[in-house]
């Protein structure tokens, strides 16, 4: 492997990383975890649309996860 693919290849490694950190803040992995779950059990997979709704819907409810109280 030359120098180059190396350097390359790092960096390569290093935005995967990097993108991995993101959406794990950002609760973007959210979806992709539900998705494998639900295929796993057999059960029907919802949109990413759906699954966004009813995310933000359950944690507008409870004020512990940030909802508006008043």
């Amino acid at each position: 492997m030359t120098r180059l693919q190396q350097t390359l290849a790092g960096t390569r490694r290093g935005a995967a990383k990097l993108l991995w950190y993101v959406r794990e803040l950002n609760g973007e992995h959210a979806y992709d975890r539900y998705a494998e779950r639900a295929r796993a059990a057999g059960e029907p997979v919802m949109t990413r649309r759906e699954f966004e709704h009813r995310r933000t819907d359950r944690r507008d409810a409870d004020p512990r996860e940030g909802g508006t109280c008043c």
